[in-house]
């Protein structure tokens, strides 16, 4: 081949000789004022989360429906402004995370660890979701109209985690702060060394985890249930219990100097 009409590779490698990733954007969205639609079945997942960057914050779009997102991994990741996201399919694994402002509707379903670190907005998967949902949540709506895994909101440190369905087990582990609603039964180890936070469960649960308890439901209880599912739709919600930290396990203020550093 006469390499001045060779076409220039499409994969390159930096001085490493590691691959060189391609960060153009493709810039392929129908865009109707501050509507777009995104057909992403022919592009990488960096090519999509591209693509939605150039919208939201380049082009003005408020409002983003993304076709055949084919379960891919990390999409919607990063999104930090308000605006509507739509993905009309399912996701793969971390899916939605670290977003600040979006308010994201996903039709299918999700893999591990959707809307991670999430600061603030709304995720709505409308069917399952996998494990760790969530996870280490800040601020913010989580809503799985489904069932969700194990470890949901592990680590959550803020917001509000809303389940349908069941979950599995370990969910609340290391809550921190924040607010889990789970509408159906629950595996063991519920709320395990959860710090603080409120977790309501509508069904049976298999075991509580260490330091948690039955709670007191008081009238704040109740204002919050009929208002996180008025806002959302949810229609009526079902009859819940409360369960809390016990503060029995990370009782610092009891232990020696010397004992404290080890621990801390």
């Amino acid at each position: 081949m006469d390499p001045v009409n060779a076409e220039e590779p499409t994969v390159r490698m930096d001085e490493r000789g590691l691959v060189e990733l391609d960060d153009s954007i493709p810039k392929t969205s129908k865009i109707d004022g501050e509507r777009a639609e995104l057909d992403a079945r022919e592009m990488t997942t960096r090519k999509i989360n591209a693509e939605l960057r150039w919208l939201i914050y380049e082009q003005g779009v408020r409002d983003v429906t993304v076709l055949n997102p084919s379960a891919r991994h990390s999409l919607g990741t990063a999104i930090l402004a308000r605006c509507r996201i739509r993905f009309e399919g399912s996701l793969g694994y971390f899916g939605c995370g670290l977003i600040d402002g979006p308010e994201i509707v996903i039709t299918g379903r999700v893999g591990w660890s959707v809307a991670e670190n999430m600061m603030s907005g709304v995720v709505v998967v409308e069917h399952n979701a996998g494990s760790l949902a969530g996870a280490a949540l800040r601020g913010g709506d989580l809503v799985v109209k489904g069932d969700v895994g194990a470890r949901t909101g592990i680590d959550q440190k803020g917001g509000t985690i809303i389940a349908l369905g069941n979950a599995a087990s370990m969910t609340g582990f290391m809550m921190q702060r924040g607010r889990q609603i789970i509408c159906g039964d629950v595996g063991p180890g519920l709320g395990d060394s959860m710090y603080d936070g409120t977790i309501y469960v509508g069904g049976e649960v298999a075991a509580l985890g260490i330091d948690c308890i039955e709670g007191e439901w008081d009238d704040s209880d109740t204002e919050l249930i009929e208002r996180k599912f008025a806002n959302h739709e949810l229609g009526k919600p079902p009859d819940l219990r409360k369960f809390v930290c016990g503060k029995k396990l990370y009782n610092y203020d009891s232990l020696e100097p010397s004992e404290r550093k080890l621990v801390l």
